[in-house]
């Protein structure tokens, strides 16, 4: 196995790697609403959405992957009630890719955060 980590991507804030390639697969650590620098974004559900998915761009490119590559994605939202304006953002990131996904609702996020994702991807 072989970690991932980038300077373009909030440094982990604990004893975790932002991702973990082991073989072809690529498993990315949840990602919030901070930016690379460990500020966090503030606004609503789809602001932070759309900074957690800067940061997941980050890791994947670090990895040599893109969005293509993600097979599955799970959602952790402090809100259910989010969840159109999350998804909303989701689709826009993906475009015409659809991976698998699970999304649930959780009584609390890092740092407070409205949404976190985590994903899979497959690599070359």
């Amino acid at each position: 196995m072989q970690t991932v980590a980038t300077k373009n991507a909030p440094a982990a804030i604990g004893p975790y790697s932002q991702a973990v390639r082991a073989g072809n697969l690529l498993f990315t650590s949840g990602q919030v609403c901070l930016r690379p620098d460990g500020a966090l974004v503030e606004g609503d559900v789809s602001v932070q959405t759309r900074q957690v998915f800067a940061n997941l761009d980050a890791v994947l490119q670090a990895a040599g992957a893109h969005r293509g590559n993600v097979a599955k994605c799970t959602v952790y939202l402090a809100d259910m009630g989010d969840f159109a304006a999350m998804n909303a953002v989701y689709a826009e990131y993906f475009g015409e890719h659809r991976p698998a996904r699970s999304t649930v609702e959780v009584a609390r996020l890092p740092k407070d955060a409205r949404v976190e994702i985590d994903m899979i991807a497959v690599l070359a």
